[in-house]
């Protein structure tokens, strides 16, 4: 697989709406950076929050989700208790291509105030809207701006087509529209 500059990147976003909505170049000034980049996507947060709480005495069980460990959260800012964990979304929503994976690492500007955003790759024929965890490592609460950058999308594109895409395995997390809390 060969990564692909901004000229594939911006030809399939436009043509096949791989990105939506697409910010053709970098948006900088007074923000957080999204948009097209050399090599990737910078994409943004949306306004909706997961914050993680432990008011209820709940115990994180991956197979036995308990959405109680979570408190909604709407806002510009989103301040993350210290040490802890949410769960966003991003403003753009995906179409990845059959011959597509996607690699998505956080922005530097974030991980150098201790927070860390973990996404899982985005796999051939993947849609949705991504569920985006960050974590803030720190001692202190942290804030994370709405509608600005938060990760780095790096695409590679395979010479041939999957034999099995992620919407042929009908994949759990298919054309997610809301924060996904994890499924088995």
């Amino acid at each position: 697989m060969a990564i692909k500059a901004d000229k594939w990147i911006r030809k399939m976003a436009v043509e096949h709406h791989m990105i939506e909505p697409f910010v053709d170049g970098q948006v900088r000034e007074g923000v957080i950076s999204y948009g097209l980049s050399s090599y990737g996507y910078d994409i943004r947060v949306s306004r909706e929050f997961k914050i993680f709480t432990n008011v209820h005495s709940a115990i994180v069980d991956p197979k036995h989700f308990n959405p109680k460990s979570f408190i909604d959260y709407e806002g510009d800012i989103c301040v993350i208790p210290p040490n802890s964990f949410v769960l966003a979304q991003t403003v753009e929503y995906f179409r990845i291509p059959r011959n597509v994976l996607t690699v998505c690492l956080g922005k530097s500007t974030y991980a150098r105030c201790g927070l860390i955003v973990n996404v899982t790759p985005f796999e051939p024929e993947w849609e949705g809207y991504v569920t985006l965890e960050i974590s803030n490592t720190t001692p202190l609460p942290a804030r994370v701006y709405a509608n600005e950058g938060i990760a780095q999308v790096l695409f590679f594109e395979s010479d041939e087509t999957c034999e099995i895409s992620y919407a042929d395995r009908k994949g759990k997390y298919q054309k997610q529209q809301s924060i996904m809390l994890p499924r088995i």
